[in-house]
């Protein structure tokens, strides 16, 4: 199938229209035309190699919303006509006990991601979310239900996904107290989503200007990192705190404000870790986790929530062609929070353009 997308080409270039073939359907593929394409740091990074590991040229989004348009023979999930999401996977082994379980993000042979990865049949670059179309495995297409508005879903696919699973993880209900480190894309989501779950939500933050925003939010208390008292008086205070800051930063003094057996779980990348001190660990029995994004069961699970408790990003549309503006914005931190892509404004390129 022929499209067109807007692409990196190279680190230091901007993004621009290219042309491209995706495969065609296999007996369990669903082809979808994409309707919105939310924006996440991790296509940015990409776009400019900021990991070390792109190669060129390649179409990046995986924040995805569309239509079906056309099914394999096989296809029984989907239909012509469904609006569908696609996340940050597209493929997995199926057959490891990660896989079973339902936990494809860690399948033991590795995931497919929905760009920058590898056809596990054809050995060809994925290529994701800043097109007109895309072709996808069924098993990978996430249903959009009904009353989620798909203008506004996009960024649930990875953002929602990544803050909702170790809410679910770490079993966050009523009564229970949450901290989220950051307030961007991830942790507008993990407020929001922590807060529907009817947990007690506490925002961390350097930066007083943003306590209007956490109550907007759904937030109960606003805690500035930076207030020595104002942290000590918290300490031993929640049990989960959701650290989404991408950026290399201490850990340390966030461990003793987690209560006995809490946890600091870190969904943002930010590289290797300053020195820990394990005191707090071992006199509160604390720990400090990972996690990144969830499985297509989890997702899905994710998005009926979101539909029942009308749960969505804040978001800022755009059309394709302002996407390195909201590239340097992103970079200044310039959004609130989320920019979405409205793929109508993508147009087939001019000959001789890609």
């Amino acid at each position: 199938m022929k499209t067109y997308a807007y692409a990196a080409t190279a680190a230091d270039q901007p993004l621009a229209p290219f042309s491209l073939e995706r495969r065609a359907l296999r007996a369990n593929d669903v082809a979808i035309e994409i309707l919105y394409c939310g924006v996440c740091h991790s296509d940015l990074h990409t776009a400019r190699n900021d990991w070390s590991w792109t190669n060129y040229p390649i179409v990046v989004g995986h924040e995805i919303v569309g239509r079906v348009i056309e099914t394999g023979k096989a296809v029984t999930r989907h239909k012509v006509g469904d609006h569908v999401a696609v996340g940050t996977m597209v493929d997995s082994c199926q057959h490891c006990d990660q896989c079973h379980k339902g936990e494809e993000q860690l399948c033991r042979e590795g995931n497919t991601q929905t760009f920058a990865g590898v056809d596990r049949i054809t050995g060809e670059p994925t290529m994701g979310g800043y097109a007109k179309h895309i072709v996808v495995r069924e098993e990978f297409v996430l249903h959009v239900p009904d009353g989620l508005d798909p203008a506004k879903a996009g960024p649930l696919l990875c953002a929602g996904a990544t803050t909702y699973s170790p809410l679910r993880t770490w079993n966050v209900g009523p009564g229970s107290r949450v901290g989220v480190i950051g307030m961007g894309g991830l942790g507008h989501m993990a407020v929001k989503l922590a807060a529907a779950l009817g947990a007690k939500v506490t925002v961390l933050s350097r930066s007083a200007g943003k306590e209007k925003d956490a109550t907007e939010l759904g937030a109960d208390h606003f805690l500035i990192s930076g207030d020595t008292a104002a942290m000590a008086k918290a300490a031993s205070s929640f049990d989960l705190i959701i650290d989404t800051v991408p950026t290399k930063h201490d850990l340390t003094p966030y461990l003793p404000l987690l209560d006995v057996d809490g946890t600091l779980c870190v969904v943002g990348q930010i590289g290797p870790l300053a020195e820990l001190n394990s005191l707090p660990l071992l006199l509160g029995r604390r720990r400090i986790a990972g996690s990144a994004i969830a499985g297509i069961a989890q997702t899905q699970e994710m998005l009926d929530f979101c539909a029942r408790m009308n749960v969505l990003p804040e978001v800022e549309m755009i059309r394709i062609d302002q996407i390195n503006e909201a590239y340097e914005r992103l970079e200044r931190a310039d959004v609130r929070y989320r920019f979405v892509i409205d793929m109508a404004t993508l147009t087939e390129p001019i000959e001789g353009q890609a």
